[in-house]
């Protein structure tokens, strides 16, 4: 026998107020209305969601438990009528998840504005460079880079960025250029978030695992080590494309650029037609594409 879900609203209602009279004023209802709809959806799951006492309400772990996913449900039945009732301003709760380095150059910016643009939308951005489990987490929206293996998601190519290896003309001075990939194996790489670094030549991919003493998994760390003329390294080009112009840093192997690596929004199956999710992709590829692939700072 199918459960009824009769009891979510009046349940989060309790949850958010902390007590069943303040709920019942919220929603607009009666006090005894919420204490039997919150009674069903007990009964419906089969286990208690609220301690009562004649002071206080509070949750218990099963109560806790199904509150965030009772949250959930309500966004997307409000996001779902928003839809079918012809209302595409975005609104609501977006969590987006993204690589450090990308985040906070230009990820945050855009977000930022998408928040002054559209106000009752609310977005938490978490930066880290760990591969997130978006529907173990809960998020909607990932902006990942490279390929992707996950056959649960949707992704959408927004962007690419080049990459391209480079050294300060000191370092250079000092310990020689190399002209050759083997010639890599006597000079101090300077190795970023990944530990391989990719050419193409002869119009085959070729890929090298170069070695040196600093190691960092943040792309401006790695920048300011070149700058130092601590050794050689591989970065996106819109890292060093300033240094690059002013001379800073000297472009080496430019012959071997690698393809541009793809930059991807990838969200769950589920959310994608939400109107928050689809226009802020489309505001991210506008914006990166602008950057990365119109001879900007890429």
């Amino acid at each position: 026998m199918r459960a009824s879900w009769d009891g979510i609203e009046e349940f989060v209602a309790v949850a958010t107020c902390m007590g069943f009279k303040p709920a019942a004023q919220m929603l607009n209802v009666s006090t005894s209305h919420v204490s039997r709809a919150v009674t069903k959806l007990e009964n419906a799951i089969g286990a208690p969601l609220l301690y009562r006492t004649t002071r206080k309400v509070s949750l218990t772990d099963t109560g806790r438990t199904v509150l965030s996913q009772c949250e959930a449900l309500i966004r997307a039945r409000d996001e779902l009528f928003a839809v079918v009732g012809g209302n595409t301003e975005p609104q609501g709760e977006l969590k987006i998840t993204c690589s450090t380095s990308l985040g906070e150059r230009y990820i945050s910016p855009i977000v930022r504005q998408f928040c002054q643009d559209y106000p009752k939308v609310e977005i938490t951005l978490d930066l880290s460079n760990r591969l997130v489990d978006l529907i173990a987490e809960g998020f909607d929206l990932a902006i990942r880079t490279g390929q992707l293996e996950d056959s649960r998601l949707i992704s959408s190519r927004v962007a690419r960025r080049q990459f391209l290896v480079c050294a300060a003309p000191a370092y250079l001075a000092a310990n020689g250029t190399p002209d050759r990939l083997d010639d890599l194996k006597s000079h101090n790489c300077i190795i970023g978030s990944s530990s391989s670094w990719r050419f193409r030549h002869g119009g085959q991919h070729e890929t090298i695992r170069p070695r040196g003493n600093l190691k960092c998994n943040s792309g401006a760390s790695v920048l300011d080590a070149l700058l130092a003329g601590a050794g050689i390294g591989q970065l996106p080009l819109f890292y060093v494309a300033p240094h690059l112009e002013s001379g800073e840093l000297v472009e080496l192997f430019a012959d071997l650029r690698p393809e541009p690596e793809p930059i991807w929004a990838v969200y769950p199956q589920a959310r994608h037609l939400q109107p928050k999710v689809h226009l802020l992709v489309d505001r991210i590829r506008a914006e990166l594409q602008a950057s990365f692939e119109t001879g900007g700072t890429q």
